[in-house]
């Protein structure tokens, strides 16, 4: 096969390898990745392909100099890029439910020869309207919610052991932060390869439960969107503390157990109201013993407003922290997350 029709997937950690351009449907965030299995397609998330590029930042320029406006979230920017570099001809967007930008940025890919399916998350979280939608994206990739709804059951096997993963994050201690942003934010599409995925996330826990168990000074959570910059999950394990939760990243892995593919998505908050975001993470923050928040927004993105309303709602200390490109943590946002840290171990003093 012509190299030019290979894509790239997947990430140094837990794994990467290729696939064919043709069995490729790029996705903008996460969408029921069941009905693309069922159809007998590869879904493949386009941030990932874009954050795990070994220049981001490149693609962040390339993506500037095809007309993008530079006070645009960078995320949107590589999504285009990764979008064009892999040569991908077929997306899935969410038009509702995700990014305020993501209308614009497939009618701008529709208009270089990207074949582009909207799907919406209902605003209201009705149960008519979302089905309705997830019928309509079998039709399309040519399959029906019952081989989709038969796929579910496969990747819930896959998705428990990711789940196991994140226990032994905030339960016993074995796995770092970073791991657990990795492992949980790469069920967004498993990978491209459930089967090859569930077995390196095998292997990894059982490695992982042999492990001695760290001793945080402080157990944090992280809330928000998947951090742009390189560093932050290290730079926080230096101050010895321990990301004991991902928001975001753990919804992306279907945490709820569910019977239907309608109550599946029902239960994931990310595309939904804040407020419902908020119930969870206040359920999240007594269960994981959590001492304080990290609030990541990224520049020019429409879910910083959000800031006002955890800040209202969540009676933990929290430091908010936005950032605009890839790269590695400012000077600045090390002094600030420093100060913070130290804060919170004289409050556990």
């Amino acid at each position: 096969m012509n190299s030019t029709n290979l894509v790239n997937v997947g990430m140094s950690f837990p794994m990467s390898y290729r696939i064919s351009v043709d069995k490729a449907i790029g996705i903008t965030t996460t969408v029921p990745i069941e009905i693309v299995y069922a159809a007998g397609y590869v879904p493949i998330d386009l941030n990932n392909i874009f954050i795990c590029n070994d220049e981001p930042d490149v693609l962040v320029d390339y993506a500037e100099i095809k007309g993008l406006p530079r006070n645009t979230c960078a995320w949107i920017k590589g999504i285009y890029s990764a979008t064009k570099r892999t040569g991908i001809k077929r997306i899935i967007g969410v038009v509702q439910g995700d990014c305020s930008n993501n209308q614009a940025l497939i009618e701008i890919l529709q208009s270089e020869g990207i074949e582009a399916i909207p799907f919406s998350y209902p605003h209201d979280r009705n149960r008519d309207a979302l089905y309705k939608q997830l019928d309509s994206l079998s039709n399309t990739l040519g399959t029906n919610l019952d081989k989709a709804h038969e796929m579910k059951f496969v990747l819930d096997n896959v998705r428990r052991t990711v789940h196991e993963i994140d226990r032994l994050t905030w339960e016993d201690n074995k796995v770092t932060g970073e791991e657990n942003h990795i492992w949980n934010v790469s069920t967004s599409d498993l990978m491209g390869n459930y089967v090859l995925f569930e077995a390196k996330a095998l292997e990894f826990l059982a490695a992982a439960k042999k492990r001695p168990a760290l001793d945080p000074e402080v157990r944090l959570g992280y809330i928000g969107v998947p951090p742009i910059c390189c560093n932050l999950y290290s730079f926080l394990d230096e101050l010895n503390v321990h990301v004991v939760f991902n928001e975001v990243q753990r919804q992306f892995s279907m945490p709820y157990k569910t019977d239907t593919l309608v109550d599946q998505y029902i239960c994931y908050t990310y595309p939904f109201d804040m407020l419902y975001h908020i119930d969870d993470i206040k359920k999240q923050i007594e269960k994981r013993r959590i001492n304080g928040i990290i609030h990541y927004v990224q520049n020019f993105c429409h879910r910083q407003i959000y800031d006002r309303l955890i800040r209202k709602y969540i009676d933990i200390p929290i430091l908010t922290l936005d950032c605009d490109r890839p790269g590695q943590l400012s000077g600045s946002m090390r002094t600030r997350i420093e100060a913070f840290v130290e804060m919170l171990k004289n409050i556990k003093c």
